[in-house]
């Protein structure tokens, strides 16, 4: 699924790293799992989490409930959706909120490019070939700091970063690094997709980029950036 600040292209630099030494039952936890581009490829036990409402209401209709989603949405329609969201279903809301410029919330009508680009098929297309490898992930909806992690669980946060394109809730910078030490302390290895990170935090894997977070992305260069993972120096 296209989703603002997705890791699809680099999981496959990233999983090797943090399921290394991963043991046999041992879960695996996303608190921020958003497009789900990085759990669609683990195995095992799994928990997806995020505390966006319509977005975890969709994956729920889409995974269990089994919810064919529509192939094209008209413009007229989205707007509708958007302005009126409490007349919809939260599933639908999610689905088509996601599918703006640049996987960003709400951030415009993708609109055909004259026969050239599907955007609505391309999103119905990803998105349900995506929900096999999702088939037995346990869902939550809820803030990061609420969850209760299993023992010695395997936590991977890629959060909103900072310093770029704000999501749609305010998010605590602080206030997750000090979250992420007491879960290492607690014994979870937790791995921190960042630009950058306190300096108590060790970065074990880099990679550079071009990426932009602009909702009208595609009409602007990209921008270079170095993609890191961040451990706790415990």
């Amino acid at each position: 699924m296209k989703y603002m600040g997705s890791k699809a292209r680099f999981a496959k630099d990233l999983l090797p790293i943090i399921l290394k030494d991963r043991t046999a039952n041992q879960t695996y936890i996303e608190p921020f799992a958003g497009g789900m581009n990085m759990i669609d490829k683990v195995d095992g036990i799994r928990i997806a989490n995020d505390q966006h409402e319509e977005l975890m209401a969709m994956w729920q209709a889409l995974i269990y409930d089994k919810w064919d989603p529509p192939q094209s949405v008209s413009e007229e329609a989205y707007k509708d959706i958007k302005y009126n969201q409490d007349k919809y279903p939260k599933y639908l809301v999610g689905y088509v909120g996601f599918n703006s410029f640049g996987g960003k919330w709400f951030a415009g009508y993708r609109r055909d490019k004259e026969g050239k680009r599907d955007y609505w098929g391309e999103h119905y297309r990803n998105i349900t070939k995506q929900v096999p490898k999702l088939d037995g992930v346990l869902l939550s909806c809820k803030s990061y700091n609420e969850l209760e992690i299993p023992e010695n669980s395997i936590v991977y946060c890629d959060p909103p970063y900072a310093s770029t394109t704000k999501y749609r809730d305010a998010f605590d910078h602080d206030q997750f690094w000090e979250w992420c030490r007491q879960q290492s302390k607690a014994g979870h290895r937790v791995f921190i997709s960042e630009y950058n990170a306190p300096d108590d935090f060790e970065c074990i894997w880099e990679k550079g980029a071009k990426t932009t977070f602009s909702w009208h992305a595609e009409n602007l260069a990209p921008k270079e950036s170095v993609e890191r993972l961040f451990v706790f120096k415990v």
